[in-house]
């Protein structure tokens, strides 16, 4: 494994860190204590140290799977990144709550869920910039950073081209900006990465295999049923998708190498990315997530 700074947090994060929506049950499996187990075992074998979490992956489901886990092993080796912002009513069907009082009880039920004193990064989630715009907000955040609560601030941008919250990234003494980014999708790279590199923030990468088109699981003409979260895209949008995606293997992938292996590491070649953060649905995939590792200078 490799790692890298994540900006001025002065963590250290491996390049390759886990995403757990999945934890949540919303991709289409439902998962028990023991595959959770199985799977964050498997990513510190393969010494990944990152996961990063939500409240509305489930009602904090996902927390919760993830802080049993951490109760029955070394705290200190993992950083754990989460968000708040949202209320989880069923699948996918939230509410955005992001005032100060509701956000400081989200803050207090995910430290609860994930059985533990401190949240390595905090993230704000998606929300829009009216309600980022909020002193009071950041305010009772820096607080419960001050009270030891919360290492270090966060905003994951729901567009991926929102300069204004990554712009008042230093203003609100938020360090980390989590971010879509795949070779499918690199408008991060106009003015979001530039701003990031400009105040230092360290950048996580999320949905680096564009939902699994990147996997290398799906050729033209692939169905998606209802239960999975991609039936949801326009039809023709996914043709377009599978078709790029279909010549993006046959003309940039070298010979031999394992697509989603290259897709992230593809990510990991912008020297901003500090670690990308896949979904992972088995030990299998955790390791062959690692490996990608391996294709980084």
């Amino acid at each position: 494994m490799k790692y890298r700074r994540l900006g001025k947090t002065e963590l250290n994060v491996s390049v390759i860190g886990i995403g757990t929506w999945q934890f949540g049950g919303e991709w289409g499996m439902q998962f028990n204590q023991g595959e959770v187990d199985a799977i964050l075992d498997k990513g510190q074998e393969c010494g990944i140290n990152l996961v990063d979490t939500a409240e509305c992956y489930g009602d904090h489901l996902s927390e919760s799977f993830i802080g049993d886990y951490m109760s029955r092993r070394k705290r200190e080796d993992w950083i754990i990144a989460t968000k708040f912002g949202h209320h989880f009513h069923e699948r996918f069907t939230r509410t955005d709550v992001f005032d100060a009082e509701d956000v400081l009880k989200q803050l207090d039920a995910s430290l609860k869920a994930l059985k533990t004193d401190y949240i390595d990064v905090y993230q704000f989630h998606s929300g829009p910039d009216k309600v980022f715009d909020n002193d009071q907000l950041w305010t009772m955040l820096d607080k419960q950073v001050q009270a030891g609560k919360i290492r270090h601030l966060g905003t994951s941008i729901g567009s991926n081209d929102n300069l204004h919250q990554t712009d008042a990234s230093s203003l609100v003494n938020s360090k980390v900006i989590q971010v879509v980014y795949n070779r499918l999708d690199r408008v991060p790279e106009e003015r979001v990465f530039p701003s990031c590199e400009r105040q230092d923030l360290g950048v996580l990468a999320r949905v680096p295999l564009a939902s699994g088109f990147l996997s290398g699981k799906y050729k033209p003409g692939a169905q998606f049923d209802a239960t999975d979260v991609r039936h949801r895209q326009d039809a023709e949008a996914v043709r377009r998708k599978l078709e790029e995606v279909e010549r993006i293997r046959r003309e940039e992938v070298p010979a031999g190498v394992d697509m989603a292996q290259w897709a992230l590491a593809w990510c990991l070649k912008n020297p901003i990315v500090s670690s990308v953060i896949p979904g992972c649905k088995s030990p299998e995939q955790v390791a062959s997530n690692a490996s990608a590792a391996d294709l980084v200078e």
